[in-house]
């Protein structure tokens, strides 16, 4: 069974461990690179400070007790739009439910908050994690995103309106 727990700053020590794994193990998938989070950069106040950007619901997926993903959402500047970000589920949790789940926490807590449209960005090449938002009924906006930390692939900015449509 895959548990859903909200995070807070007091809970850093998780979210640094899982976000590194991420890093390591699946770095294609993220603008960020792992040396951005390690030597200086790892340091308490950081990570709890990414805990506790302002308007985030962080949560933490736990499979048969174990942390076996994490996604966050947070507000951005244009007013109804939320974004997917950080999103990982480590090997452990893959094809197990594990990425549904966590896609599904952070949709029903922008619905929650009364945004309109969720957004995420994904990287090239990354056909799972695709074929993930686009079961969850994201699609491709066009529009790309940064230059990925490997200089040459971009991500690409998917997004989901919540707006239920109205009745035929």
């Amino acid at each position: 069974m895959i548990e859903t727990r909200v995070l807070s700053g007091d809970d850093w020590r998780t979210w640094r461990e899982l976000r590194l794994a991420a890093l390591t193990e699946s770095a294609y998938a993220f603008g960020s690179r792992l040396a951005d989070w390690q030597g200086d950069g790892d340091r308490e106040e950081r990570w709890r400070g990414r805990l506790a950007l302002p308007g985030s619901y962080n949560v933490l997926a736990v499979l048969d007790g174990q942390p076996v993903g994490m996604a966050s959402g947070v507000p951005t500047a244009q007013d109804g739009v939320v974004e997917l970000i950080s999103m990982y589920v480590a090997p452990v949790g893959r094809g197990r439910g594990v990425g549904d789940h966590l896609v599904r926490a952070i949709e029903q807590w922008a619905r929650q908050s009364g945004s309109q449209t969720l957004r995420l960005a994904v990287a090239e090449g990354n056909e799972n994690a695709w074929a993930l938002y686009r079961r969850h009924g994201f699609h491709d906006t066009g529009e790309r995103g940064d230059l990925m930390p490997d200089g040459v692939r971009r991500e690409h900015v998917m997004a989901k309106s919540l707006v239920a449509p109205p009745p035929a």
